[in-house]
């Protein structure tokens, strides 16, 4: 017989784990409340990152150990997307209510790949909810996904069998038929040419279909290419437009794309990433007037919404359709009348993974706690802050330019001076390195450019005015070093701010 107890998981001091916990949330929400008086990024030096270079463990730590490890070598050293300067990339801040229902959610360690619990009607809930948000019917169905990136190719399964039938699931591609193409835009992200990749079909069958100055996508050129395609024994099967594009948050004309594809009879599905959730503010709702008509929609909550990552999540009109791509009659699958096993349909059977997180519990409460009025107006909010870094601060700036229309939230700028790329790169390291910002760069017209993509519902025009301020030092340091380095002359806008 044994001597002593059975090894489990749990604390052996109930209190002291209380304690440890208390001290622990207490910690994190000091550090929300006091985002600002830290830098946006630091580099993790060597020392720290030799830290993670350990042995596995195979003795027990105490867990006070373990959290002054994370206080010291993990939290000082995060992304820094909670910080209202960090603009570099479209990333939700996350809030304070929803890490509490991430704390919650990782409580009940709920598998939410099947069976008969209430996680699943919770997420029920929010597809329920997405379907009245975009106008689609009340039953069409939804999943929760790592992001937009997974939903996407989700959704391009769901448009493959669509146009070839659920045959093609067992049978594949080789005798579907003609070649399938798909169309979007030029400024579309890359993950669509990857679901094609991803999807056996082949990205060299994915048509780019060229954008406006406004970069949106041509309706007249999608049109000409579909009439192309079919001239050439091509079958298209999708339209994937675009609600914000990552560049410059461009978005397409959705109405026009549903037309032409309820016209062609092809799948039409939105990528709308962060750009979708503009449906949430009543006076941005017309930037995607027509995505009522779409047959699937990809959007993150983990963006705009601001739910933690990650909290991605795919929307489909067609309930049976979406069921029927990826339902899998296994028989340790197998449903029951009642019990644990009871249900008609599980996340499971819409997508592919069987084991999977509680992700509706914080998209859940942080829709309950906030409400889509205040969601709204902080997206609103974001897109008035924008609007003051362009017309107030950069079109007013003798050192930078306006590198694209800016539709919502995105701001892309250079310095006004020829083949500006590199140091335009350089000014955007520079911030990141000193901690005081974090902009990213993109290419726009062939020309690297600073992009600012204004997301986290802290950020103020003070915040701006910050930026503003630090972006020219930034300017001045670099643009300097360089004249040195290459002994050009420093052009009339620099020599004129540096005094």
């Amino acid at each position: 017989m044994p001597t002593s107890a059975p090894p489990n998981l749990d604390p052996e001091d109930w209190q002291a784990f209380r304690a440890a916990s208390r001290r622990a949330l207490d910690d994190m929400i000091d550090f929300l409340q006091t985002v600002r008086a830290r830098p946006v990024w630091q580099q993790a030096p060597a020392e720290v990152v030799s830290e993670f270079r350990q042995p596995l463990p195979a003795a027990p730590q105490s867990l006070d150990e373990v959290l002054a490890d994370f206080s010291s070598l993990v939290r000082p050293y995060a992304t820094g997307n909670l910080h209202p300067l960090f603009m570099g990339w479209v990333h939700g801040a996350g809030t304070p209510v929803g890490m509490i229902a991430e704390m919650l959610a990782a409580g009940l360690n709920a598998n939410c790949g099947g069976r008969n619990h209430i996680a699943l009607d919770v997420e029920r809930q929010i597809a329920a909810w997405a379907a009245q948000l975009f106008e689609l019917p009340p039953d069409a169905s939804g999943l929760f996904v790592t992001g937009t990136s997974a939903a996407n190719h989700l959704a391009l399964l769901v448009a493959r069998n669509a146009a070839l039938g659920d045959d093609v699931r067992a049978a594949g591609l080789r005798n579907a038929g003609p070649q399938l193409v798909a169309y979007t835009s030029a400024e579309a992200h890359g993950c669509i040419k990857q679901a094609m990749e991803m999807a056996g079909i082949g990205s060299r069958f994915l048509r780019l279909v060229p954008v406006d100055q406004r970069g949106a996508m041509r309706a007249d050129c999608l049109a000409v290419a579909i009439a192309a395609d079919r001239a050439g024994g091509l079958r298209p099967f999708m339209v994937a437009g675009t609600a914000g594009t990552v560049n410059s948050g461009a978005f397409d004309d959705l109405d026009a794309l549903a037309e032409i594809c309820r016209r062609e009879r092809l799948w039409f599905h939105v990528d709308g990433a962060f750009g979708a959730l503009v449906a949430l503010s009543d006076s941005l709702r017309p930037l995607v007037r027509g995505i009522a008509r779409a047959d699937s929609i990809a959007f993150d909550f983990h963006k705009w919404a601001h739910v933690p990552y990650d909290a991605g999540f795919l929307l489909v009109r067609d309930a049976e359709r979406h069921r029927r791509t990826f339902s899998n009659p296994a028989a340790y699958l197998h449903r029951a009348p009642s019990g644990l096993a009871a249900g008609e349909v599980w996340p499971c059977d819409l997508g592919p993974d069987l084991s999977r997180g509680f992700r509706a519990l914080k998209t859940w409460f942080t829709f309950r706690v906030h409400g889509t009025d205040k969601i709204g107006a902080c997206i609103e909010h974001t897109c008035r802050v924008a609007k003051y870094l362009e017309t107030r601060l950069i079109e007013q700036s003798s050192l930078f330019e306006i590198a694209a229309p800016v539709t919502l939230n995105i701001v892309c700028f250079g310095l006004r001076m020829p083949a500006a790329g590199e140091l335009n790169k350089a000014i955007a390291i520079d911030l990141q390195e000193r901690g005081v910002a974090a902009p990213s760069t993109t290419i726009i017209g062939g020309r690297t450019v600073i992009r600012a993509a204004i997301v986290n519902h802290r950020t103020t025009e003070q915040d701006i005015d910050t930026l503003m301020a630090a972006l020219r030092d930034s300017a001045l340091r670099v643009t300097l070093a360089h004249m040195r380095r290459t002994d050009e002359a420093a052009p009339a806008a620099i020599a004129a701010a540096a005094g």
